[in-house]
């Protein structure tokens, strides 16, 4: 075998089996997956063929360990896929797509393999713990992935799941390469009045990469409402920037997503129906927390007056700022300037006191050492799959439990938004004791010599993050199934929007918001007058959010028949749905639109209410974490020993009553959100 393919077949030999990323070409993907699918389906073929009674050990276990040297090789390309593709990249995808959702097929729809499977469940009463849990998972997964149906059916269903998965990787592909094209190009400096120097060179940087020197760019970011609509000046160029965001994949070129999106959500209907669900939403939430659409579409419309309520309220007083009416690319600067005045707050301002690095180490990676006994030792001999990537050593207690990875920058090969995947899970089965993880963002990159100052939202986003991190670093497990972060989907942002209260817990923000230049740390009154703005345009906030879960859900209640044919029907549709609950004000936009909505055409199907549903959970956990003394290692281990350091060996919610001695009310998120 090549060397090459064995570096992604094979464990590395790095310390905690980081991947040898200098030794991988994209030539060689193609082959090691062609290998690791080969290698699992003889793997099963000797399982199903087994004259052996099915049992706990030959059937489940074996079908564990029949994924690991492909799962090693996924793992790695789609993480580059995300963060560092190319058009190369981009064509293996869109080519291995449907052969992948076809391997997967090949698995979960196989006869003789549900057979042993359901045999092995039908006698789970004699198993216990996670061994059950995991032949109750399993099992589960081979009834909603279709393995009761007839011959005829499967057929079908295999045709659907392999036009849906070429669809996905479409969007994905179209979506980034118009939201490159469509950045805004700026030719003087001083349109950009109210960026700070360094946003500046990160422009002219972005600029000159594309061989427009002396002009400034401004990349895309995955929302609608850029970061820059805050602090830029100047109007005219903040509609531009605004506008270019809410065109990417509707422009009728041949990027145009609407038409991707339609096939896909029609295809995902028929699917549904395939197997027994009125809609895909129903088959969706069947698998998740929420159990049922009308569970999600409940809460959401629960939140929805109360949150457009309070966003008229909002653009009352913005209007009376700007001294007329105002637009949606005009809602974030007027925003700033009302907080500014009501709350002598500008969180503009606050950038000289969060440099990233001091942010990561004494912010971020400060907390967790508090609560969780981390340390971080960075590797510069350790090598990321990309130069920009940073690599740290992670110990507990001075023991190392695996690497973290933290690739900060935005470019024209990374998909924009911010995200964490794992490279390496801990599991027992396969004999894996450590973690490795890597967290990304989108931050514009200044020029050498400048510091890399965040906002506000980005030192949010962050810690959010790394969330995620601590729960692949973590989360330890018997099998590869529960490993990290393999937990329902609205349950896996809870850990993360835990972490984001750290930020401004007062011993973190005092050990890390230095000024960067004067060394002056953040004034004393500045925590309180966050604290005070708290819920100050969060009716802004939470109605751009529920905007975006009820397009998503709306899209994915219907009926195949019911799905439009015309790309010009997307922005119809959407209008209705958010009239329908009223979230329709032009001056508060959702946060994404179905054409650049790659979470849903993506892993977050018919789920992006996940994280306000998870959000309950951690609004009920940070007030737990304010009454029980904070910042502390006792904490800590409980937060550990039944939330994220069980991975997904148990049912979260089960687990997490267990902890609190009840469900979790909803009365800390209203509270929160400002819609008690």
């Amino acid at each position: 075998m090549h060397d090459v393919i064995d570096a992604l077949l094979e464990p590395s030999d790095l310390p905690h089996r980081l991947p040898r990323f200098a030794d991988i070409s994209i030539e060689d993907y193609g082959p090691a997956i062609e290998q690791g699918m080969a290698e699992q389906l003889a793997a099963l073929a000797a399982l199903t063929s087994s004259a052996e009674e099915p049992t706990f050990e030959n059937t489940l276990v074996a079908l564990e360990r029949s994924g690991e040297r492909l799962d090693r090789v996924l793992r790695v390309f789609f993480s580059l896929l995300s963060a560092d593709s190319d058009d190369d990249l981009d064509e293996l995808n869109a080519a291995y797509a449907p052969r992948l959702a076809a391997h997967q097929d090949a698995l979960l729809l196989d006869d003789a393999l549900f057979e042993r499977v359901n045999a092995v469940y039908e006698k789970r009463a004699e198993l216990e713990g996670e061994d059950r849990y995991l032949v109750e998972r399993y099992h589960r997964d081979f009834v909603l992935a279709g393995a009761a149906l007839g011959p005829e059916q499967k057929a079908r269903l295999r045709e659907l799941n392999q036009e849906i998965s070429a669809l996905e990787a479409a969007f994905g592909q179209a979506s980034q390469a118009d939201s490159n094209d469509l950045a805004v190009v700026v030719d003087t400096v001083e349109e950009l009045a109210g960026l700070t120097p360094g946003e500046i060179s990160a422009a002219a940087a972005a600029a000159s990469g594309r061989g427009l020197d002396g002009k400034f760019l401004i990349t895309l970011t995955l929302f609608t409402a850029h970061p820059y609509l805050s602090v830029l000046e100047n109007r005219e160029l903040r509609q531009r920037l605004f506008e270019a965001q809410l065109a990417r994949g509707s422009r009728g070129n041949a990027n145009d997503t609407r038409g991707i999106a339609l096939d896909t959500l029609r295809l995902r209907a028929e699917k549904a129906q395939l197997l027994g669900f009125d809609s895909y939403a129903g088959l969706v939430t069947a698998d998740n927390t929420a159990g049922t659409p009308k569970a999600v579409r409940d809460m959401l419309e629960r939140l929805a007056a109360p949150a457009a309520r309070n966003a008229r309220a909002e653009q009352a007083a913005l209007e009376a700022s700007a001294g007329g009416p105002i637009q949606a690319w005009d809602w974030p600067y007027y925003a700033e300037k009302v907080r500014a005045s009501e709350y002598d707050v500008d969180l503009a301002v606050l950038r000289p006191w969060f440099e990233a690095d001091r942010v990561l180490r004494d912010g971020v990676f400060f907390a967790a050492g508090e609560l969780y006994g981390l340390t971080f030792e960075e590797r510069p001999d350790l090598q990321g799959y990309h130069p920009e990537v940073r690599v740290f050593e992670v110990s507990r207690d001075g023991s190392p439990i695996g690497l973290f990875l933290l690739d900060l920058y935005t470019r024209d090969s990374k998909k924009g938004g911010a995200w964490m995947n794992s490279y390496v899970t801990a599991n027992t089965l396969l004999g894996e004791p450590s973690a490795v993880v890597t967290n990304n963002l989108n931050v514009p990159k200044p020029a050498p010599g400048e510091p890399t100052l965040l906002t506000f939202d980005e030192v949010n986003t962050l810690f959010h993050e790394f969330g995620h991190a601590l729960h692949g670093l973590l989360a330890r497990a018997t099998y590869p199934r529960f490993a990290a972060t393999s937990v329902y989907r609205d349950f896996v942002e809870y850990p993360s929007q835990v972490n984001e209260m750290w930020m401004l817990w007062p011993e973190v923000l005092a050990n890390y918001a230095v000024h960067h230049e004067t060394g002056e740390p953040i004034p004393d009154d500045v925590l309180g007058k966050l604290e005070a703005s708290a819920t100050f345009n969060e009716g802004f906030a939470t109605s751009e959010y529920l905007a975006a879960a009820l397009i998503d859900l709306a899209w994915h209640e219907l009926g195949p028949a019911d799905v439009p044919t015309s790309p010009e029907a997307v922005g119809e549709f959407e209008a209705a749905a958010l009239a329908a609950v009223g979230l329709d004000s032009p001056a508060v936009r959702a946060r994404y639109y179905t054409a650049y909505f790659k979470h849903i055409f993506g892993g977050y199907a018919s789920a992006y209410y996940s994280y306000i549903w998870s959000e309950v959970l951690d609004a009920d956990t940070v007030a737990w974490f304010k009454e029980n003394g904070g910042l502390t290692r006792e904490n800590g281990e409980a937060y550990v020993r039944y939330v994220i350091g069980i991975g997904g060996t148990r049912d979260p919610l089960e687990s997490y009553a267990e902890w609190r001695g009840r469900p979790a009310p909803i009365a800390p998120l209203l509270e929160r959100r400002g819609l008690a």
